[in-house]
C-alpha cells in the first residue's frame, strides 16, 4: 500500500494522477517498478513497447513460464489502484516466495504493461499484444492529440519499434496468465465479498447515430407537425435502456450526445449519440446490437425521421481458462472465502493474453464500484486477502508439463492442473 502511495507520485499532472503511455511519467513508474522487482530479487528490464518484465527462474531452465501483471498507465485524473495493485501485489508475491524459500515447478514473471488505457493514442493493450504476439505493426502509424505516431513516441521514448516483434513469447513458455485488479464496480462490495474469480471479460459492441428531422422555430411549429431530432433521439435512447435491462448479461450505456443547432429557440434538427453495448456472453450481445437497432429504425419511421447508424468498435469477449479458474476458487476457499465468480465489463490485458495462454482474473473489492476516480479505494484488508489467495493459488498450481526434474513447491499441499494452449 505504501508503495501504490509511492508511485502515484508519477504523475503527468500536478496534484492529480494522469500517466500516459510513453510520458515522462510512465519512464518514472517504469524506473521506480524496475527498481522494487529488482528488490525483490526479479531479473528486470524494460523492453520495446514499454513494458517493464522481471522474471525468477526456477529449477529447472526448460520450465514453462507463469506470469502475473497488470498495467501502469492510467487515464487522466486516476485511481490509485486501477492496474497498480496487479503490477505491486505480484511483486509482493515475489517478496514472500523468497522469503520463505518456497520454489515452484516453473518460471515465475511479473510484468507492468505500458498501455492498457489507450487515451494517448486511439489503439490499446500494445504491451500485452506485443507479449502475445498479436501487435498489429499498422498501429505504428496512430496519432496523439499531438499528431505524434506511436512509432515517434516509442522512438522518442528510447524504444526501437523495429524490435517489437521480438517481444512475442511462444505458446510452449508461457503456462498461464494471472491478472490481480480492482473490480471497478458494486457488486463484490454489494455482496459483502472481498474478492471474486473473473468469469469472462466482456464482448463490446460501439456504434454511433445520427438522427436527422427538421429545424424549425420553437414558437411557431405545430407540435402534430414537428420531425424534432432531439425528441426522437430520447425516444431511441430509452429504447436502449429499456433493451439492456430486458437482459441480465446486457448492459448499455448511452455516454455522449449532441443537439444541433443547439438554440434554445430552435427545434433540433440534428442529433448525434454514441451506444456502448457489453457483455460476457457474444451471442446475447449480437442479439442486443439487432433488437436496438431494429427498434431505432422502428422509431424513425414512426417519426419522420432519417436514421444513421454507424459502426466505431466491436471486440469478442474473453472468456476465462475454467481449470484457472476452479484451481483459483479453490484457493478461495482454502483461506476461507467463498468463491464467488463474475465477469468483468472492463477491458484489461488478460484480452490480449488470451491469444498466447490461459487466463485468469482475480476481481478486488473497491469502494463503492468507484474506478477511474481520484476516489478509488480499497481496504488493506482486503489487500492482504488477495496477496494470500495469490501466494495459494500459485504453490498448488501444477501446469501439464512442469519440465524435466521440477518437484513440488515447497510447504504446499494437494495437487491443481492447468491446460496449456499450444501452438
Amino acid at each position: 500500500m505504501r508503495r501504490l502511495d509511492e508511485l502515484a507520485q508519477d504523475t503527468d499532472e500536478p496534484g492529480k494522477i494522469t500517466r500516459l503511455f510513453l510520458s515522462p511519467a510512465h519512464k518514472s513508474a517504469m524506473r521506480r517498478v524496475r527498481a522494487w522487482m529488482e528488490e525483490a530479487g526479479l531479473e528486470a528490464r524494460c523492453d520495446d513497447i514499454g513494458n517493464v518484465v522481471g522474471h525468477l527462474e526456477c529449477a529447472s531452465p526448460e520450465a514453462p513460464c507463469f506470469i502475473l501483471g497488470s498495467h501502469i498507465d492510467s487515464v487522466r485524473d486516476a485511481g490509485r489502484y486501477d492496474g497498480g495493485f496487479g503490477v505491486l501485489s505480484a511483486i509482493a508475491i515475489v517478496e514472500e516466495l523468497r522469503r520463505t524459500a518456497v520454489r515452484l515447478p516453473f518460471g515465475l514473471e511479473v510484468v507492468a504493461f505500458g498501455d492498457e488505457e489507450g487515451v494517448r493514442f486511439p489503439t490499446t493493450l500494445s504491451g500485452s499484444r506485443a507479449l502475445a504476439g498479436t501487435f498489429a505493426k499498422e498501429s505504428l502509424g496512430v496519432r496523439d492529440a499531438e499528431g505524434v505516431s506511436l512509432e515517434e513516441g516509442l522512438r522518442r521514448f528510447g524504444c526501437d519499434p523495429s524490435a517489437i516483434g521480438a517481444i512475442a513469447r511462444e505458446a510452449r513458455q508461457v503456462c498461464g496468465y494471472l491478472e490481480p485488479h480492482i473490480e471497478q464496480g458494486p457488486v463484490l462490495e454489494e455482496r459483502n465479498l472481498a474478492l471474486g474469480v473473473v468469469t469472462a471479460i466482456a464482448g463490446a459492441t460501439r456504434f454511433n447515430v445520427e438522427v436527422r428531422g427538421q429545424a424549425g422555430h420553437a414558437g411557431t411549429v405545430p407540435m402534430a407537425l414537428r420531425k424534432d431530432a432531439l425528441a426522437g433521439a430520447a425516444a431511441m435512447i430509452s429504447a436502449v435502456e429499456e433493451e439492456a435491462r430486458s437482459a441480465p448479461e446486457i448492459v448499455a450505456t448511452v455516454g455522449t450526445i449532441a443537439a444541433l443547432p443547439g438554440a434554445v429557440n430552435v427545434i433540433p434538427g440534428e442529433v448525434r449519440f454514441s451506444v456502448d453495448l457489453r457483455s460476457p456472453a457474444d451471442a446475447a450481445r449480437r442479439r442486443a446490437v439487432a433488437s436496438i437497432r431494429a427498434r431505432l429504425h422502428a422509431i424513425a419511421r414512426e417519426r419522420g425521421l432519417r436514421l444513421g447508424i454507424g459502426s466505431a468498435f466491436e471486440a469478442a469477449a474473453t472468456a476465462c481458462d475454467k481449470t484457472l479458474m476452479e484451481a483459483l476458487g479453490t484457493a478461495l476457499s482454502r483461506k476461507g472465502h467463498e468463491d464467488f465468480r463474475l465477469p468483468s465489463g472492463a477491458g484489461h490485458d488478460a484480452m490480449a493474453m488470451a491469444s498466447l495462454c490461459p487466463v485468469v482474473m482475480l476481481f478486488l473489492r473497491c469502494k463503492g464500484g468507484i474506478s477511474h476516480n481520484p476516489a478509488e479505494a480499497i481496504t488493506v484488508g482486503d489487500a492482504q486477502a488477495a496477496l494470500e489467495v495469490m501466494l495459494d493459488f500459485l504453490t498448488h498450481y501444477r501446469p501439464p508439463c512442469p519440465g524435466p526434474g521440477a518437484g513440488a513447491a515447497t510447504g504446499s499441499e494437494g495437487r491443481g492442473t492447468g491446460e496449456a494452449r499450444r501452438r
